[in-house]
């Protein structure tokens, strides 16, 4: 069943996606970075929510080398849906992905010497000569192979015919913060490896180190190709970074008021009845709760309901948060209520939902449940654009 049919009622709760918006923070962003410096879109677990494939074909028309990802099947998505710019799998693989890896020309990080031998059978059995990035792990001990280990493995990947260093990495543990002394570290151990590669003439096309707190922060950095993600979103790291004026943020969550009560003085509210009416009070219900990604709070936060705050009172439901609407008097069934986003003058941040969930920004948006139905908006503003232009001509 299609059930984005316009015969079929939809739920009254949605994510929206401002495409729009999406398109001039990449604009935005392209325009900050030198003409040399490459752009990898970072979009796996869905674009952080957004849409994967929505975001990755805006991107690459508006100059993205590429595309960074989680898993095999994140990957494979995008190529079933005809993205054949380059994919750049991050993390370690599992022998059994590799095939496909080779196969449909997915670009993955070798780290480990049992890994690019199998890979490199892989390749010749495939008749193809792949692209291989290795991650060196600089100081945040995740992924990778640790920088003063790091030449043995890179000279392995340059013995095998059907393997090409295509990039060499690392990834930033602190690079949105002040203190910048240890992501400076961090890079200094990169370049350790970098200098080495040269003095053995071991060419590296792409050397990435920045994630989107790097690309505000340390242009120094930046070499030949950034990884951004959160940015992309409008989101910037955290509170000190660098500010890109313009940036705005991609994902509100909505709701309608799905019913209205009213209370009198002594009467509670949800479960375990957290809240008791110190007067008459009038109360909305809005159709979402934690089950779609709300933080499970009590009598904390709200809604913007009519350009004004409506507090959340009582403890949430898995399907229902009740608001306080008493000095919202205009508010009546089925209005617009902004979950996270922008109404009027008032806007309920990321960065205010984290602190509810006691989290941060990145699990917020990666955190909302596809049972929210999510609504692209403003996908043809290029398009409304350049006609414009062209009229105008």
């Amino acid at each position: 069943m299609d059930f984005d049919s316009t015969t079929f009622p939809l739920r009254p709760a949605w994510t929206e996606i401002d495409l729009g918006r999406l398109r001039n923070n990449l604009r935005l962003i392209r325009r900050d970075l030198p003409k040399r410096v490459k752009l990898l879109a970072v979009v796996k677990d869905e674009a952080y929510g957004h849409g994967a494939l929505d975001v990755a074909r805006i991107a690459l028309e508006e100059g993205a080398w590429g595309f960074g990802l989680s898993t095999l099947e994140e990957a494979m998505s995008l190529r079933e849906a005809g993205i054949a710019a380059p994919l750049l799998l991050l993390g370690e693989r599992q022998e059994a992905e590799l095939p496909w890896c080779v196969e449909h020309d997915l670009t993955v990080c070798v780290n480990e010497p049992h890994a690019v031998r199998k890979l490199a059978r892989i390749a010749a059995a495939h008749g193809k000569r792949v692209p291989v990035h290795v991650k060196i792990h600089t100081g945040m001990s995740r992924y990778g192979v640790r920088w003063d280990e790091a030449l043995p493995l890179i000279e392995q990947i340059c013995s095998e015919k059907s393997l090409l260093l295509e990039g060499a990495m690392t990834h930033f543990a602190q690079s949105d913060e002040t203190d910048k002394t240890f992501v400076n570290l961090q890079f200094s151990r990169f370049n350790e490896v970098l200098r080495a590669l040269e003095q053995r003439k071991i060419p590296v096309k792409l050397r990435h180190t920045c994630n989107s707190g790097g690309f505000l922060d340390l242009p120094q950095a930046h070499l030949d190709m950034v990884r951004v993600g959160i940015l992309l979103y409008g989101v910037f790291p955290s509170s000190v970074c660098r500010r890109i004026p313009g940036i705005e943020p991609v994902m509100s969550v909505k709701a309608r008021i799905a019913a209205i009560q009213k209370l009198k003085p002594g009467e509670v509210v949800g479960y375990g009845m957290r809240y008791t009416a110190p007067t008459e009070r009038r109360i909305a219900i809005l159709p979402i709760g934690y089950g779609d990604g709300f933080p499970r709070v009590r009598n904390q936060g709200g809604a913007l309901i009519h350009g004004q705050c409506a507090p959340l009172i009582g403890g949430i439901a898995m399907d229902a948060i009740m608001v306080d609407i008493t000095d919202i008097p205009e508010a009546k069934m089925w209005d617009e209520a902004v979950i996270m986003g922008q109404q009027g003058s008032q806007e309920i941040t990321v960065h205010d939902m984290a602190k509810l969930k006691n989290s941060v920004s990145y699990d917020v948006l990666t955190n909302w449940r596809l049972r929210l139905r999510r609504k692209s908006v403003n996908g043809l503003a290029r398009a409304t654009r350049e006609l414009e232009t062209v009229s105008a001509k």
